[in-house]
């Protein structure tokens, strides 16, 4: 599968980009309109950033109880059910004079059901498409994303100002609503990847098996905290610059789009698996500019061009599906999407608390520096086990080796 042209004749993957489509346009919108009203409320960096991340803090609770649904559960019904539940959900967020606690509960509650949400939905495009065809489609839904965002912050910003958080929150839950729908009648009913019940224990023994693994345990933390830290730094745009909050976001996504199309389709598999690292690192450097507080102008530059290092989670998926049992893939990406999710709020939490005590641009400087760090030990500890490579890769049931560990 070498073309984008290819990928939308293959029957089932316009639909799936669609409805995903919905959901990312819903989750800008509302995720925008949603901290802007708890900063409003609360005049709280913290608990406005935790407000857009928080949910993803939950994703924890999922990961070590659920996955092992992920490829267990028939696709359709389950996309389409979490759909229904975020457009319900969102809606009554949405409600006048609910309670900022009660707005967590239920943002607690949509985080603990998207847990599920990325393993279905990513081990169904590994399914829908070929083997060498997951890399170029998760490009494109990461594109998807990058234009998306732009458009959703921007439009969401839009709506807070001309009509209201609260009316722009059930703009939100419609989005979803369409996307359940698309979900519905646009995708084929298909049998769950694997057999048995779900379980706890078979979530826990599932987990261990990935984990096991030195090389994919390694690129698992290259996929969650490189990247959660420096979300933490985006989580404070709000407080960073209230009435400019989604034009930050929007340059940072199109920066994010900018690093899926280099990484997806530009550059030549030899170099992309050199530059893992080296985006990783981009992802971080621009935000030490910010305890200088810089003008908007000039830190929505800098937020677009560390967007770019984003591409390295293409990479490192491409890394972590070469590491793994074809049978397992649901899970393997579950257990990626909860754990870089809840790396997210953890870090989202993390920065808020450090700028209530300092500075938004200053918490976004500790942040940097402390992806900055991790993604330099963990890419000695990758080189140190690149010797033992060869014995991991027969665990992926002979899947070829595609490189060094990357980033």
């Amino acid at each position: 599968m070498r073309s984008y042209s290819d990928l939308f004749r293959t029957r089932e993957f316009t639909p799936l980009f669609l409805s995903t489509s919905l959901q990312t346009a819903a989750s800008t919108v509302g995720g925008l309109a949603l901290g802007t009203l708890v900063y409003r409320a609360t005049d709280s960096p913290l608990l406005s950033a935790v407000s857009m991340f928080g949910p993803q803090l939950a994703q924890v609770v999922g990961a070590t109880t659920l996955l092992s649904a992920a490829d267990r559960l028939p696709p359709r019904a389950t996309l389409t059910g979490i759909a229904c539940a975020f457009a319900a959900g969102t809606a009554a967020m949405a409600a006048p004079g609910l309670p900022v606690g009660a707005v967590f509960a239920l943002l607690l509650l949509l985080g603990l059901i998207q847990s599920l949400g990325g393993g279905v939905r990513w081990g169904l495009l590994n399914e829908v498409l070929s083997k060498d065809g997951y890399l170029l489609g998760r490009s494109v839904f990461n594109m998807m994303s990058g234009l998306l965002q732009i458009a959703g912050y921007a439009t969401g910003g839009v709506l807070v100002v001309l009509l209201s958080p609260r009316t722009t929150l059930v703009v939100a839950s419609g989005l979803y609503l369409a996307a359940a729908l698309g979900t519905r009648f646009g995708l084929t009913r298909r049998a769950p990847r694997t057999s048995g019940r779900p379980s706890i224990a078979r979530t826990w023994r599932t987990n261990a098996l990935l984990w096991s693994s030195p090389p994919r345990r390694t690129t698992y933390l290259l996929l969650w905290i490189p990247n959660g830290l420096v979300v933490g730094c985006e989580s404070l745009y709000v407080s960073y610059a209230p009435d400019r909050a989604g034009a930050l976001f929007a340059c940072a996504a199109f920066g994010m789009f900018v690093g899926d199309v280099t990484t997806g389709r530009l550059l030549p598999p030899a170099l992309r698996r050199r530059l893992g690292i080296p985006f990783l690192l981009l992802l971080a450097a621009p935000y030490l500019l910010f305890v200088l507080h810089p003008a908007v102008p000039v830190a929505a530059a800098c937020a677009a061009l560390a967007s770019v290092g984003f591409g390295a989670s293409l990479i490192q998926q491409e890394r972590l599906m070469a590491l793994t049992p074809e049978e397992l893939s649901g899970h393997a990406l579950g257990l990626h999407s909860a754990g870089m999710l809840t790396m997210q709020g953890v870090s989202a939490a993390l920065a808020g608390a450090v700028a209530q005590l300092a500075s938004p641009g200053a918490a976004m400087t500790v942040m940097a520096a402390a992806s900055i760090t991790v993604t330099l030990t963990l890419a000695a500890l990758a080189r140190r086990q690149q010797p033992r490579r060869a014995a991991e890769v027969p665990v992926a049931s002979g899947a070829e080796s595609v490189g060094p560990p990357a980033g």
